[in-house]
């Protein structure tokens, strides 16, 4: 029979196929012999303990204004799917949570990737927190005085969303810097979780790396300069993509991780690495397939799949 793939994601039709990893993740399923099925997370269901989604069978090209087509919507009991890929973007707020909640019943019957049990409880900024040696100084918090003693320790700092993706809402402070008490303000009425401040790390000038760890294991990476005037590095605001390699100290933190992610269940994660410092750990929607194949040559789709057939197998 068909193995039947089915990604949990947003809609086709929106993606940069120059770019996207979940379209590079399709297309390398497709060539496999995968029948794919597409749908959004709104159209997942919880009925009577059956994990239900109303699917539209999918057939992906890599052709520029011509990379989809979509059947029919049925309803399909993912039960009866061999793997789930949850795909979409966050922000990771209570509609993400409970797609994790729903998606984890499927446990025992359909892989997951990735796992959304350890998706819930890992989110990017507060899993590296488990790796304080590794991190540079970090405060999670809504207490505006802690906020402003950090500050008066570490002088200048990066404040931005806890649950943020994208580069969205980062700010760089500098110690003289009089709009602090103001962009707390901000978050604070925008948002009611805490958010996370950094101590700034010069060394982003010189790039801030995304490396690529499938079940583990390091598979690729690249560097991410920021644009002149900007704070952020990553490529949809203006940060310029380069080839790299692993220094000691990345290597380092890739085989203390390693380990930690594969016992999870996170089979495709994106760590950031800025001046040896650990920064994040994308596990929800990462992204880097298509640049550091363009640098390297390294088919990271391929590995993803080679390891989520292998978990299949066992």
């Amino acid at each position: 029979m068909t193995k039947k793939a089915v990604f949990q994601m947003d809609h086709v039709s929106g993606l940069n196929i120059a770019a996207d990893s979940t379209f590079a993740l399709a297309l390398e399923a497709q060539a496999r012999g995968y029948a794919l099925y597409h749908y959004g997370p709104h159209l997942l269901t919880l009925l009577n303990g059956r994990v239900l989604a109303r699917v539209q069978p999918m057939q992906v090209r890599n052709v520029a204004g011509d990379h989809f087509t979509l059947g029919p919507e049925t309803e399909m009991d993912l039960a009866d799917a061999d793997v789930v890929l949850m795909r979409q973007d966050p922000p990771f707020d209570m509609a993400y949570i409970t797609a994790t909640h729903i998606l984890e019943r499927l446990k025992g019957r359909t892989l997951v990737v990735n796992d959304p049990f350890h998706v819930r409880n890992a989110p990017e900024k507060i899993l590296v927190t488990e790796f304080v040696d590794l991190t540079p100084p970090t405060l999670i918090t809504r207490d505006v005085a802690a906020v402003h003693a950090f500050r008066k320790e570490h002088r200048e700092i990066i404040v931005k969303p806890l649950y943020g993706n994208g580069g969205q809402g980062v700010f760089r402070i500098r110690p003289d810097d009089e709009n602090l008490g103001s962009l707390l303000e901000m978050f604070g009425q925008i948002a009611r979780e805490p958010f996370i401040v950094q101590a700034y790390l010069p060394a982003v000038r010189a790039g801030d790396k995304r490396i690529i760890l499938v079940d583990g294991v390091f598979a690729g990476a690249l560097n991410r300069i920021p644009a002149e005037g900007e704070a952020r590095s990553n490529l949809h605001v203006g940060g310029r993509a380069e080839q790299t390699q692993l220094t000691a100290r990345e290597q380092e933190i890739c085989a203390r991780l390693g380990p930690v992610l594969r016992e999870r269940g996170l089979i495709f994660t994106g760590i950031d690495v800025i001046g040896g410092y650990l920064t994040e750990i994308n596990v929800t929607s990462p992204t880097g397939i298509w640049a550091i194949r363009r640098f390297d040559g390294i088919d990271i789709a391929a590995l993803i799949w080679d390891a989520i057939e292998a978990r299949l197998k066992d």
